[in-house]
């Protein structure tokens, strides 16, 4: 039996529902509605709706958890419904060896009328089912192992159009692409954070409705209520950065110094500079692109002629250049002595620094 899929919303097959499943993905309200589709088969099929326990995996107490999970899911049903438990964070109870075993343990011996389901968060991009081992158990369990990624592109202009039919509300022409344009639609890159993507558009359009309740909503209209939220990508901004794209690059550095730590921001950015360095030194030594990968270690001909035409932009007295004013940015994130300290100042520097060092 099938839970439904991100955004086409399927209803629950005729099967009967299964006992325990691993929804995981990177489109929270596709996994939200999953869980709800998973209690109401269940519901069906007894008649009297199970009881929802929602739990998160704890470092703190994995064996108390497993426990509790062990000793509710094992005990026949007698009277009323059963119980579906759904948990979230599942790594810290399958750590050690033995809470893993007792868990899967229960995953094998779930009484009659009882469930349980995972939901497990993943960064976007993530290619397979986390928690291996807790995969095999389930699948030697007869359980189900579900994906729930977030659509881009068109696949959210789809998603916002379903949505708005399923509530009645009546759409212009091109309304549903600017929706999904305004909150991120048309950013392609792998890393971008789109876990809630799905359920901003949902709300937006709750918010639409409201504001127009039954006229058409227009462009005009969306471009007046939904506030522009495009997600981050540290990728993205790399590359704006390789291919001296400064108002680009300025734009989205804003963004992620938000998001994410100084640190990481200054890591990939030494990463791409030297990358670049080291690119246009072979290049101009003669070099073939596939020779350069190999002794680089990147597999990737997409990146590498990406790196290449990113490197044509520079010259090495630019690049050096570039590297230098990153090393006085990490003296000051790092505090060094005589550095800038307030975070207000720091952000104006790594402003600054691509104004000043990517700017041609």
């Amino acid at each position: 039996m099938d839970v439904g899929r991100a955004a086409g919303g399927n209803r629950l097959m005729a099967a009967p529902p299964p006992s325990v499943a691993l929804l995981w993905g990177d489109d929270e309200l596709a996994t939200t509605r999953a869980v709800d589709r998973l209690a109401e088969a269940h519901a069906s099929e007894g008649g009297i709706p199970l009881e929802r326990w929602e739990l998160r995996g704890d470092a703190g107490s994995p064996g108390e958890l497993v426990g509790q999970i062990v000793e509710r899911l094992s005990t026949p049903v007698l009277f009323g419904g059963g119980t579906l438990a759904v948990v979230s964070n599942v790594g810290p109870l399958i750590r050690k060896n033995e809470h893993r075993d007792a868990l899967v343990g229960a995953i094998g011996t779930i009484a009659p009328g009882n469930a349980i389901a995972f939901v497990e968060a993943t960064p976007s991009g993530t290619k397979a089912a986390p928690q291996k081992r807790l995969v095999d158990a389930i699948t030697a369990a007869g359980g189900v192992i579900r994906e729930y990624r977030s659509p881009k592109g068109g696949a959210l202009t789809a998603f916002v159009e379903a949505e708005a039919r399923e509530r009645g509300v009546a759409l212009g022409a091109g309304a549903a692409k600017e929706l999904a344009g305004r909150i991120g639609g048309s950013v392609q890159e792998g890393d971008a954070e789109r876990r809630h993507q799905t359920r901003v558009a949902a709300t937006e359009l709750d918010k639409l409705a409201l504001y127009k309740p039954g006229g058409y909503i227009e462009v005009d209209d969306v471009r007046a209520l939904v506030a522009e939220a495009v997600p981050n990508s540290v990728w993205a901004f790399t590359d704006a950065v390789g291919e001296r794209r400064v108002a680009r690059a300025s734009e989205m550095l804003d963004r992620l110094l938000d998001t994410t730590a100084e640190p990481v921001i200054l890591n990939v950015l030494h990463r791409r500079i030297r990358e670049l360095l080291e690119v246009a030194d072979r290049v101009a030594a003669g070099e073939a692109l596939p020779a350069i990968g190999r002794t680089m270690k990147i597999s990737s001909e997409f990146r590498m002629r990406n790196l290449a035409a990113q490197a044509r932009a520079w010259t090495v007295a630019d690049l050096h250049a570039a590297l230098d004013g990153l090393l006085e940015l990490d003296a000051m994130v790092k505090g060094a002595p005589g550095s800038i300290a307030d975070p207000a100042q720091r952000r104006l520097a790594f402003l600054l620094w691509v104004a000043e060092r990517v700017g041609r």
